[in-house]
């Protein structure tokens, strides 16, 4: 059982494939760093669902 030679096509084809999965690799750890160091820093994390809450008013100053 003899293997046939790789064609050009399919060398240049996975060297393609290869750049498009280190950029995607690339981005999902973007990412999860990006999500890791948000959740560290404790901030609240509120969505907006259209209705009241109170906590995303801004504070009101007191004048003297």
């Amino acid at each position: 059982m003899t293997f046939r030679p790789e064609h050009d096509l399919h060398k240049r084809r996975f060297s393609r494939n290869l750049g498009l999965g280190l950029t995607l690799a690339a981005f999902v750890a973007l990412v999860f760093a990006l999500t890791v160091v948000k959740v560290q820093r404790g901030e609240p994390m509120q969505g907006f669902d259209h209705t009241y809450s109170p906590a995303m008013l801004p504070k009101e100053e007191k004048t003297p």
